[in-house]
C-alpha cells in the first residue's frame, strides 16, 4: 500500500545536507509561506480524490497555486475507522483545502486528470488493488456536475480504452495515520529541518510543509521547482537555514 513502487525511486532533491544544530528557523516566503489559513475573511473550501497511491496523490496537489493544506487519508468505503493495514472498502485519497478565491473546483480536477492514468482499472502502475482505484468523491451538485463534464471531456480525448474514474458522493473522509502525512517531505530530513523539525501536528497543517511536500517529489510547476531549488542551493552557500522571496 502506499505507492509501494515509490520505495524504488531515489530521492530527487539535489542537495548536500548540512548541519545546522536544532535552532528552529521559519521559512519566510511569498509563495510558500504558511498564511493565517483559517481566518473569517479567508474561508477555504475542500475537495476529495483518490488516484493511486495517497503519498504521491497528496504531493501532486501540494505545489498548486491556491491550495492551503492537503491530508492523505481515506474515502470511498464503509469501514469505520480504516488504517492503513485495514482499509476495507475504502480508497487511498488525499484531501486538498484550497482558496476559492484564488483556485476553482475545475482546475482541481484538471490536476486530478492529469496526475494519474483514469484508463488503468483496478490499480495505478504496479500498485494494484481496489484501495488504489481512481474515484473523485463529490460535495454538491455543482461538484457532482463539474466532475461528469470533466469525466466525458476526459473520455473524449480517446475513444480506444475506457476512463475508469469512479464519481461517487462524498461520506466520511478519516485521515490516514502520521507516518503517511507529507511523506515526500519526510524522505528529506534537511527539508524538515529548514522549517524547524516542526511537531506532527504542526507539519500536517503547515501551508509550508505542504508545498515542500510537492517539491520533495519533484511534482511542483517546473518554475516554481527551480526557483525553491535555487533558494535550497543558496541556503547551502550561506550556511544558514533562511529561506527568503520563492
Amino acid at each position: 500500500m502506499g505507492g509501494g513502487a515509490l520505495s524504488d525511486r531515489p530521492n530527487k532533491v539535489h542537495v548536500k545536507v548540512p548541519w545546522f544544530g536544532s535552532a528552529r528557523q521559519n521559512l519566510i516566503s511569498g509563495q510558500i509561506s504558511d498564511p493565517i489559513v483559517d481566518s473569517p475573511d479567508r474561508p477555504l473550501k475542500s475537495a476529495v480524490f483518490a488516484l493511486g497511491s495517497f503519498w504521491r496523490s497528496e504531493a501532486a496537489f501540494g505545489c498548486i497555486n491556491g491550495v492551503v493544506r492537503t491530508s492523505a487519508g481515506y474515502a470511498g468505503g464503509n469501514k469505520v475507522n480504516p488504517e492503513f493495514r485495514n482499509l476495507g472498502d475504502h480508497a487511498e485519497s488525499v484531501q486538498v483545502e484550497y482558496d476559492p478565491r484564488i483556485i476553482g473546483y475545475r482546475q482541481l480536477l484538471d490536476v486530478f486528470w492529469s496526475s494519474h492514468d483514469s484508463r488503468q482499472a483496478f490499480g495505478q502502475g504496479p500498485d494494484v488493488g481496489n484501495q488504489y482505484r481512481s474515484c473523485i468523491f463529490t460535495n454538491s451538485t455543482e461538484e457532482l456536475r463539474l466532475a461528469s463534464t470533466s469525466k466525458e471531456r476526459e473520455q473524449l480525448k480517446s475513444r480506444s480504452s475506457i476512463v475508469t474514474t469512479q464519481i461517487q458522493q462524498l461520506g466520511t473522509f478519516y485521515r490516514a495515520e502520521p507516518d503517511h502525512q507529507k511523506f515526500e517531505l519526510k524522505q528529506h530530513p534537511f527539508l524538515l529541518q529548514l522549517i524547524g523539525n516542526m511537531v506532527e501536528e504542526e507539519l500536517e497543517r503547515s501551508a509550508l510543509a505542504t508545498k515542500l511536500n510537492g517539491y520533495a517529489a519533484e511534482l511542483c510547476p517546473p518554475r516554481i521547482q527551480k526557483q525553491i531549488d535555487s533558494r535550497v542551493n543558496e541556503i547551502i552557500r550561506k550556511g544558514w537555514p533562511v529561506l527568503k522571496d520563492i
